[in-house]
């Protein structure tokens, strides 16, 4: 039986760990012919490790130069693109306003939100070639809701949203959907004890303003952006789906008093 991407090329940024390789895995299985994308260097690695024609390519998003040779790899491998994720991100120093530096500003605003726009701006001009094609954006439940030192970090997801939901509108009447992923609180490298636990251990702080009882998982994350890039969601478009386990739904406005949020240091959010 075919997949779900069979034979679509898609490109995945920030693929060499985390969501990013999740949903390389993932949309390899869904018969997809990927471009992998990283500035780590572990881009290699993973299209190795998943198979099917899969390509490395080394990629800093916030370089405009990058992201056009990321995509050019993709037209020149396979021809065409019809699926762009762009998943990579960088958290930064999480803190209170005051004590945030323009320069994490500007570094995180970088990646996070001039990433997302490079990657959609030539993602859309490869995809106008085509007849069209389907952006999924990694945000942020931060971008969504307010969290505790997350000004610097949530401002660029906040902005991703916007895009999002703009770029949608503009390429409607042109076959491209494109739609967002929010994850909450991720069990991911940029929780500092997952890179040595693959899972919470038994005495790592519930959260208990998760109404799902759990921290996320890469693979959460990788299905709801499989989903979204298939033909299933082909009447979904500019839509933020939050895959956080019911955090933004219950929302409640507590902030740095809500159960969960205080108990875990902010670098262990993504």
């Amino acid at each position: 039986m075919a997949g779900r991407l069979q034979d679509k090329v898609c490109v995945i940024t920030g693929a060499g760990s985390g969501m990013g390789k999740a949903m390389a895995e993932i949309f390899t299985r869904e018969g997809a012919k990927l471009v992998l994308a990283d500035i780590s260097g572990n881009q290699d690695a993973v299209a190795k490790q998943v198979g099917n024609g899969a390509i490395g390519v080394h990629c800093d998003v916030s370089n405009e130069d990058d992201i056009q040779a990321m995509i050019a790899a993709a037209e020149k491998e396979f021809g065409r693109l019809d699926v762009l994720c762009n998943n990579a991100g960088f958290g930064g120093g999480m803190g209170p306003l005051h004590q945030q530096s323009a320069e994490l500003w500007d570094k995180v605003h970088a990646t996070n939100i001039r990433g997302a726009f490079l990657g959609m701006k030539y993602g859309i001009i490869s995809m106008l070639k085509t007849g069209g094609g389907a952006i999924v954006n990694t945000t942020s439940a931060s971008g969504v809701v307010g969290w505790k030192h997350h000004s610097v970090y949530g401002a660029a997801k906040a902005g991703v949203n916007q895009l999002t939901k703009t770029a949608a509108l503009d390429y409607s009447d042109k076959n491209i959907r494109i739609n967002a992923v929010a994850p909450g609180t991720m069990w991911t490298g940029l929780v500092e004890a997952s890179k040595t636990h693959a899972a919470p251990p038994a005495d790592f702080p519930v959260l208990a303003g998760i109404p799902l009882g759990r921290w996320g998982r890469a693979e959460d994350i990788a299905n709801a952006a499989l989903f979204l890039a298939s033909d299933e969601a082909q009447y979904i478009t500019g839509v933020i789906l939050p895959v956080d386990g019911g955090y933004t739904i219950g929302f409640s406005g507590m902030g740095a008093e809500r159960p969960g949020l205080a108990s875990v240091e902010p670098k262990d959010y993504v």
